[in-house]
């Protein structure tokens, strides 16, 4: 492998760093073709309904079934002629899934409090009506993301959750299937790209308008999402999927190697990036990467991502100041290879999901142990977490007053403050109470 060797001083660090592995430049070439695309089938599918589903599934998946939405009977006869260690699988990831979502919604407590005599506050946490649920399928049948976005929507509460994801190569996604069953969808339909989401987003002849759209997908998808963002709720602007490792010299190299191109194999521009404090381990992970991805069967995935948007970042100075290093990029996976790896809990702020220490890894994450996978990237984590029960609750407030008195001071205080304002409608919604409670009449009053 060819790489570069560079000096550069990370601004939120004050540790110098050397990057022995640069990613290429970024483009955006295609991005205006791609929005322009979305557009146009948005907007026949708002116009057309169904018939413009139909023709696009045919067009873009060669998928043109009687009906896109699976009945009882094929649910039941799919998930049949799967082997039953795949279902026990399923069951098994989608219970781990259920117990962190149900423990999440537990943290979430609705309350009222008499702030003062007479004066009522309250807050609740209310789902959306209706969610659906994308599934991405594409070369390879994404299971786990029936389990992240289906499990997850039910746990908050959601009533109706739709299910879509494509034919893969004409054939039925069993596996895919049968995990939105399980996970409680309640219309599953064998549906991909922008017209499954618009379907969902704008409400066809057969498939129901829904107040919230989750799921991963390809840049159409994901176009599509931001493009009906705010006529629907969308879980989280995605892009390609990222991967960072932080490691000193105690790491095990071939570990870190391996589980940098177990993210890099998302697709071809999915970035992988090694942050360390070890020179030697840097190299080491650079010559171990060139080694197994030759073998690797979804090298063709893996090995574009890791020679254009692959980096290796060494780091020196201490420990802390390599997360701080990798705080910087907001990373949406971020494994902890470390000595003491619970350190960059106490350091660290910026990150979809943290994995700390050679027990777990991000596949873990992205799979089995029950965290939701659907995190922000592209350094949306500054900001954002990732999709959890919360996303599909909407948490309300409400207000009551049953003391005089306090609604009289009330009224007092709203006078003021919106003639502060000029509001003077405002004003008088506090004055006609607080003369109503003193049995006098207000001065504007025309009657």
């Amino acid at each position: 492998m060819r790489f570069t060797v560079l000096d550069m001083t990370t601004p939120t660090a004050s540790a110098h760093t050397t990057v022995l592995k640069a990613a290429s430049p970024a483009t955006t070439a295609g991005t205006a073709d791609v929005a322009s695309i979305v557009r146009s089938v948005i907007d026949d599918i708002r116009t057309r309904g169904d018939a413009a589903v139909r023709e696009y599934s045919a067009k873009f998946d060669a998928w043109d079934p009687p009906a896109f939405t699976l009945g009882p009977a094929q649910i039941a006869a799919i998930i049949d002629g799967l082997p039953t260690t795949v279902v026990d699988d399923i069951r098994t990831v989608q219970r781990n899934i259920r117990d962190f979502a149900q423990r999440q919604r537990d943290s979430l407590l609705d309350f009222e409090a008499e702030v003062r005599p007479g004066v009522f506050l309250g807050q609740r946490s209310l789902p959306v009506d209706r969610a659906g649920a994308y599934v991405p399928g594409g070369r390879y049948p994404l299971v786990a993301s029936a389990h992240m976005t289906v499990v997850t929507a039910k746990v908050a509460g959601v009533e109706h959750v739709v299910a879509c994801t494509p034919p893969i190569k004409g054939e039925v996604p069993a596996a895919t299937v049968a995990a939105m069953h399980l996970a409680g969808a309640d219309q599953i339909n064998l549906l991909g790209g922008v017209q499954a989401v618009a379907a969902m987003a704008i409400g066809t002849e057969s498939i129901a308008k829904v107040d919230m759209l989750s799921g991963p997908g390809n840049a159409f998808v994901a176009e599509a999402k931001r493009q009906l963002f705010g006529e629907v709720g969308i879980d989280l602007f995605a892009g390609p999927t990222e991967i960072m490792v932080v490691a000193d010299e105690h790491a095990d190299p071939f570990v870190v190697a391996v589980d940098l191109l177990s993210q890099a194999e998302h697709g071809p521009d999915s970035p992988a990036v090694l942050v360390t404090t070890s020179e030697d381990l840097a190299r080491e992970v650079i010559r171990l990467v060139d080694l197994i991805l030759p073998g690797m069967p979804t090298k063709d995935f893996a090995e574009p991502a890791w020679h254009n948007h692959g980096e290796v970042v060494v780091v020196h100075g201490s420990i802390e100041d390599a997360y701080r290093v990798a705080d910087s990029y907001a990373s949406e996976h971020v494994q902890i290879l470390t000595a003491a790896p619970r350190g960059a809990l106490d350091v660290m702020r910026n990150y979809g999901a943290l994995f700390l220490g050679e027990g777990t890894c991000v596949s873990y994450g992205d799979k089995v142990i029950g965290t939701n996978h659907t995190l922000p990237t592209r350094g949306a984590a500054r900001y954002t977490g990732g999709l959890w029960v919360g996303k599909y609750l909407k948490t309300v407030t409400y207000q009551e007053v049953t003391d005089a008195a306090a609604s009289a001071e009330l009224g007092d205080l709203c006078g003021r403050t919106a003639r502060v304002e000029s509001f003077e409608g405002h004003a008088r919604s506090g004055d006609v109470r607080a003369a109503k409670v003193r049995g006098k009449v207000v001065a504007w009053d025309p009657r």
